[in-house]
């Protein structure tokens, strides 16, 4: 399961932020696809890309991404959605944009410049549920998408038909459905980040033990609606950051809260879901940033560094244990 959000900065700039919580060891890697790229489907089909992006994925077969920004600045993340209902096998008609479940965000990345151009193309894709490679089963996903005019939307499979849903707190997690998470958010509206009130019982006058009071209530476990009632309080309140890198560490100390250690969150079969990585994207300057359980450093890649010179994708290998950087200079000798 997995926690993602957006955020701006007092620049105007534009970042989508998520956690990658899983149960199976994913082996993910830094991917930079180029323009002009043509996939081979795990339906039997091909389909092509228009521009160049980067993310977090694996080369099972063809490179799958679950996350990643564009060059033109629209980014997109993969979470689990269990209720989530797609279509039982490819639809012929002409016209039609057949994708195996995993394969949608590298369509949506490789072919729009902007989120809302995909309601356009919602009655042609034709999302098919068939098992991936790597996990053997057909992944129940829906996609969290921002852009650069700030404008963020949720995409969701249901037995009526694919849904493009306005995301107004800007944060997306799993089960259920996103606009059940929305509705409960009413049962929040006590939070802040101010001390509540005195009250009087009688005569009685009860005062709180001390700063934090405004968030009594605030949900602290690892369900996909506590992390959602957290997050979105969290984004809503925390200080705008002033620039990019302080935006890149305000994104980090919110998903500090929804980070999932290992061995705290065990699965009925006995196996760890944990935070396997984080990543960050910068939607004005389409950088990406990579975080690792493994090594809490976070790496960072541009994209235009490699679109007039890459031809094929590129996989980057990333540290599989902490580094630690040491002080040399002391300020005062």
């Amino acid at each position: 399961m997995c926690t993602s959000l957006t955020l701006q900065s007092q620049q105007q700039h534009h970042f989508l932020a998520r956690t990658m919580d899983f149960d199976f060891e994913l082996a993910a890697h830094p991917i930079f696809i180029p323009r002009e790229h043509t996939f081979t489907s795990d339906l039997g089909t091909q389909y092509s890309t228009k521009y160049g992006f980067i993310g977090t994925g694996r080369n099972v077969g063809d490179n799958i991404l679950i996350d990643g920004v564009n060059e033109h600045g629209l980014s997109g993340a993969a979470l689990y959605l269990n209720e989530s209902v797609y279509q039982t096998q490819p639809n012929t008609d002409t016209g039609k944009i057949n994708l195996a479940t995993h394969e949608v965000l590298n369509w949506l990345l490789g072919n729009l410049r902007e989120v809302t151009e995909l309601t356009d193309y919602l009655p042609q894709l034709n999302i098919v549920g068939i098992p991936n490679r790597l996990l053997q089963i057909s992944v129940p996903l829906h996609w969290l998408l921002a852009d650069r005019t700030g404008n963020c939307y949720v995409l969701e499979a249901h037995a009526e038909g694919l849904k493009l849903i306005e995301n107004p707190v800007g944060v997306l997690t799993n089960s259920p459905e996103f606009e059940w998470h929305l509705r409960n958010l009413q049962n929040y509206t006590q939070l802040q980040p101010t001390p509540h009130p005195q009250r009087i019982y009688h005569n009685l006058t009860v005062k709180d033990l001390g700063p934090g009071s405004g968030t009594l209530g605030l949900p602290g476990d690892y369900t996909s609606t506590a992390r959602f009632i957290r997050a979105s309080f969290l984004r809503g309140f925390a200080a705008q950051p002033a620039n990019d890198l302080a935006a890149i560490n305000t994104l980090c100390h919110i998903l500090n809260n929804v980070d999932i250690v290992k061995g705290v969150k065990l699965m009925a079969d006995g196996t760890e879901e944990y935070t396997q990585y984080r990543a960050y994207f910068n939607l004005e300057t389409t950088t990406y940033y990579l975080q690792p359980y493994q090594d809490q450093t976070i790496y960072s890649l541009n994209l235009a560094d490699y679109l007039l010179t890459a031809t094929r994708p590129l996989i980057f290998s990333i540290p599989q244990q902490q580094t630690i950087q040491p002080l040399a200079t002391p300020i005062i000798n």
